[in-house]
Order: C-alpha cells, then structure tokens, then sequence
C-alpha cells in the first residue's frame, strides 16, 4: 500500500521504536511508517488502517508492538476474532496486562459477554493501572447490558472513580456510560445530570453527550444545507405556480378576444 513520503517512521512511538531495533534497519523503517499510518488512520477510515496493519504483520509477526496495533485495526473494523488472537499474541510476547480490557471487549464483540465478565473478576485487573481498572469495569457494566442486567450495571459503574470530582482522561467516558445506563433504566433526571456532568469532564469530545442532552431537552437541530434545498424547493415550486397563473390568465385573454 502506497505510503506518503513525508512519512518517515520517525513519527513512531519511543517504545515501539525500540522494538523495531531487533529488525534490520531497512525493514525496521518500512515497518514504523507502516505503523505510523495506523495510528493516523485508525479513527478516520479503520479499514485503510487496518490494510496497513496488515503489512506490517507480514513483514515483523515477531514483533510484540506489531501485533498490537494489528489488534487494534482489527478490533476498529469489529473483527472481534482476528484482533482476540492478535492481543493474545501480543500479551505473550510482552507479558504485560495493558490488553486485558480490550480483550474482554473482544468477547463482548463475540456474543460472550459471560467471558468478558469472568475477566474481570481474574487477578489480572489488580495489575492494572487506575486507566486500565476503568476501562475493565466499562466493559464489565456493557456486558452487564448485554445480558440484559441493567441494574447491575448501573452498580457495576458506580465507583471511587464515578464519584470523584478531579477529571481524568477516562472521566466523561465513565460519566457518560453511568448516564447512558440510567437513561435505559428509565432514571431520567439523574441521566441528565449526569451527561451534563459527562460534557463538562469531555474537553476532546471524545462523548456525544451535548447531543444526548439535547435530545432530552426536545432540541432539534435542523442541517443548514437541508433547511437550503427545503427552500429553494419551495422557491421553485412558487415560481412554478406563478408561470401557471399567468399560462391561464393568457389563455382567458386570448378566448376572450376570440369571442370579441
């Protein structure tokens, strides 16, 4: 897959720069750029990312970083099975915790949200740092939902964290879902307050929670460029009615100096 030439590999995270210095230096740079153009399209078009992806597992399996991101292109364009097997492997070669949660996600995307919730209660959730330990018990209240336990999800999110004033990056994700569980409970008051509580925690807009907000508030947006065309169809249609209008008082003139 072609790869822009302003991207060179030195835009590639330290860690996995370091990964890479196992691989000769000529594969290990068609490998960053590889990467590096996962990471800028992952949110943009996950399939392009995950072709990508793809040819830097061809050229470094071997290599722990590589498999993650695999995973991740994978886990992007919901190809649950493929990115399981791909943080599997990556866990493996690192021996770290880091994709646990994403793994249990994984088997939620599966339809095993019965997995998902045996891994969070393995010891290795308590390895995990505080990001991690959040994530883990997102995932954990989803598969809740999933099973149709609404209730216990709702519990299952209520946490130190959830409770906490200080805004962390993980914050309005956390708040939103406690929201979002509340809102389908039928708790509609305490949802509000709590997307509200979302939108001021999401500096990045990383949550849709304005948009959840004005909904429950009765707020339409109607689309500019919708409200412009509705217009100009309108526009058009009285000018069609007014070339009609005249049509017929012409034909009334002419009948009238025929009978004249």
């Amino acid at each position: 897959m072609p790869i822009p030439p302003e991207v060179t590999g030195e835009e590639i995270d330290p860690d996995v720069r370091q990964e890479l210095m196992s691989l000769p230096k000529g594969l290990a740079e068609d490998v960053a750029r590889n990467l590096v153009m996962v990471a800028q399209l992952i949110d943009e078009d996950p399939e392009k990312a995950y072709g990508y992806s793809r040819v830097a597992l061809r050229l470094a399996s071997r290599v722990a970083a590589v498999r993650e991101a695999a995973g991740f292109a994978a886990y992007a364009t919901q190809k649950y099975s493929e990115a399981l097997a791909e943080f599997r492997a990556a866990r493996r070669m690192s021996g770290g915790v880091e994709l646990w949660p994403v793994m249990a996600d994984c088997e939620r995307g599966l339809g095993r949200p019965e997995r998902a919730l045996a891994m969070a209660g393995e010891p290795e959730v308590q390895k995990l740092d505080k990001a991690g330990q959040v994530e883990m018990r997102l995932v954990a209240a989803g598969a809740r939902r999933d099973m149709g336990q609404l209730d216990a999800a709702i519990v299952t999110l209520q946490s130190p964290e959830l409770a906490s004033s200080a805004v962390h990056p993980w914050t309005a994700r956390l708040r939103y879902a406690y929201a979002d569980a509340l809102l389908a409970a039928g708790r509609e008051s305490e949802a509000r307050e709590w997307f509200a509580k979302a939108l001021e925690a999401d500096k990045d807009g990383s949550t849709d929670a304005s948009d959840r907000l004005a909904e429950m508030d009765g707020v339409e947006f109607v689309d500019a460029f919708d409200e412009s065309e509705d217009e100009a169809e309108e526009t058009e249609e009285s000018e069609d009615s007014r070339e009609a209008d005249v049509v017929e008082l012409d034909d009334e003139d002419d009948r009238d100096g025929d009978k004249g």
